[in-house]
């Protein structure tokens, strides 16, 4: 809902998408290092009670995380596909990123602004993190266990987790939508293949680890990026 009423903003602001920014990481608390970084730490932390509601979700039914592969049982698999689904994800969605901005669907997203403080970095990769666990735990994993015990069909599941990941994208554009959607189609037929959700919160930290903190150094500093 966030994203929606975020995104009814941009329609009705007069301005066009591609003249507009989407922020992901900024400042909590500007010129005020300590409490900017107890803020940041806070909002990782925070974010990621759902996981832990779903590991007590799952526990009343005698699950775990593990039932849905969220465990380090098979650490350096997960990590070696992980690192393969980045490199490929990654670079195809800069490309649509490129092109939806080029063609006027897409916000201009700037992925930090944060402060050159020394806990710039190891936030950026916190927020990283955080994201990806929320994400592929409970829309990815958790969802798709549930809507299968359900009785839906893997079609009907995988439209709705892939749609629920775009919807709250939606604060970047119709670009960031689709993108995104696309990427929850792929992610949960691999999920699926490989019944572990690990694999995929790699690649969603590698993803996001490798835009705001690339993004950081980059972001008006070459021509081919967006800013």
């Amino acid at each position: 809902m966030a994203a929606v009423i975020s995104f009814a903003g941009v329609l009705t602001s007069g301005k066009p998408l591609g003249g507009q920014t989407a922020v992901i990481v900024g400042s909590r608390a500007p010129g005020r290092p300590w409490l900017d970084l107890a803020w940041q730490v806070f909002a990782v932390v925070t974010a990621l009670v759902p996981v832990v509601l779903v590991g007590h979700l799952l526990a009343r039914g005698r699950e775990s995380l593990r039932t849905i592969g969220f465990d380090l049982q098979q650490r350096w698999r997960d990590l070696g596909r992980g690192t393969a689904i980045a490199a490929v994800i990654g670079g195809a969605g800069l490309l649509f990123y490129i092109g939806a901005h080029a063609a006027g669907v897409n916000l201009t997203v700037d992925p930090s602004q944060l402060p050159d403080y020394w806990w710039r970095i190891p936030i950026l990769f916190a927020v990283s993190a955080q994201n990806a666990v929320l994400e592929e735990v409970i829309v990815l994993g958790y969802l798709n266990h549930r809507l299968d015990q359900l009785g839906w069909s893997v079609r009907r599941a995988t439209a709705t987790s892939a749609l629920l990941r775009g919807s709250y994208h939606l604060y970047q554009g119709l670009g960031g939508f689709a993108g995104n959607v696309i990427m929850g189609v792929i992610f949960t037929y691999l999920y699926r293949r490989w019944g572990r959700v690990m694999p995929l919160v790699v690649a969603h930290t590698l993803i996001d680890t490798t835009a705001l903190i690339g993004a950081t150094y980059l972001l008006g500093k070459v021509s081919w990026l967006p800013s």
